[in-house]
């Protein structure tokens, strides 16, 4: 197993990975038009993927906090620093077949790593539905700010659980 940079060649095995999680889990919520693009935000610090005898099996990204992350905002007002101190851990999934064997654990590890080089702090947002995801992050001492209502659109309000990562 090992965990090394996205390249630009690696975004079309992500895509096809995260399909088997999104028909799994129904993770991401929302599938995206243009999936590839949606896992190259524009505020991206870094992206990194899982493999695993030479196949991609897990991704996770780093950013800014952007339009609709809530994280970096309680995290400001918890502090009393700006948001622009934050780094967002997004994009985190584990293909379905290969979970169990830490790679969750060592994508996120990747990111925080990355935050921290950055000297910035690392949040993340995830849907409160998204139980096994909370599940992972307080396993690994993330710490859960607050939850929010999400509107996603006229029709759709979403519980979302923002968390930051336990201080160094």
């Amino acid at each position: 197993m090992r965990v090394r940079p996205r390249g630009d060649g690696d975004v079309e095995d992500c895509v096809s990975v995260l399909a088997e999680v999104h028909r799994c889990d129904g993770y991401p919520v929302n599938w995206p038009e243009r999936p590839g693009e949606w896992l190259s935000q524009a505020s991206l610090l870094g992206a990194w993927v899982a493999e695993h005898r030479g196949r991609t099996v897990g991704h996770v990204s780093l950013s800014r906090g952007g339009d609709g992350d809530l994280a970096p905002g309680l995290w400001s007002e918890r502090t009393g620093t700006g948001s622009d101190r934050t780094a967002v851990v997004s994009r985190l999934f584990v293909a379905p077949w290969a979970r169990g064997h830490g790679i969750g654990a060592l994508l996120i590890g990747r990111a925080l790593e990355e935050a921290r080089r950055h000297g910035l702090h690392p949040v993340l947002d995830v849907v409160a539905t998204d139980t096994a995801a909370a599940a992972l992050y307080e396993r690994l001492g993330w710490e859960r700010m607050g939850t929010v209502e999400q509107q996603w659109s006229p029709s759709l309000s979403v519980k979302i659980h923002c968390y930051a990562a336990a201080p160094q």
